[in-house]
């Protein structure tokens, strides 16, 4: 990671309108609630975001860990406001404390780290794995 503008303590909040692509499906139209997985991936567009002011050219980052606790149905239609919070910096990974709530109530917390990599170099590696498992595929 190049320069060290990244600091323990900067915060970010994204606000989500839970949209009919983000409910469940599997328990009827009226129990249409926030998916988890799709809280993953809209924490994980959070922590991203804050991560792109401070990253290097040619850097990005990739989801490494997560652990949440998703304790709260937010319906359809509702807003979400996810803060994320840089609560470690060691090396390429940084780990980030995180919360949602809904207009009633937190609906989610937990961490989530993300590691800085190279674009370039990560490209390389997952085509060397790509030629590989078509090497295997065809023997």
């Amino acid at each position: 990671m190049t320069g060290n503008t990244l600091k323990v303590g900067m915060t970010f909040t994204r606000t989500v309108e839970v949209d009919r692509a983000r409910t469940i499906s599997f328990l009827g139209e009226e129990l249409r609630v926030y998916a988890t997985p799709q809280l993953v991936n809209d924490i994980e567009e959070a922590c991203l975001d804050l991560l792109l002011d401070h990253v290097g050219d040619g850097e990005n980052s990739v989801g490494a860990a997560i652990d949440i606790r998703h304790t709260g149905a937010t319906l359809q239609g509702m807003a979400v406001q996810i803060e994320v919070r840089v609560a470690r910096v060691e090396g390429r990974t940084v780990t980030f404390e995180v919360a949602a709530c809904d207009a009633f109530e937190q609906i989610c917390d937990g961490t989530h780290a993300r590691v800085v990599v190279n674009v370039e170099k990560l490209r390389q590696r997952v085509a060397a794995k790509a030629r590989n498992a078509a090497g295997k595929a065809l023997a």
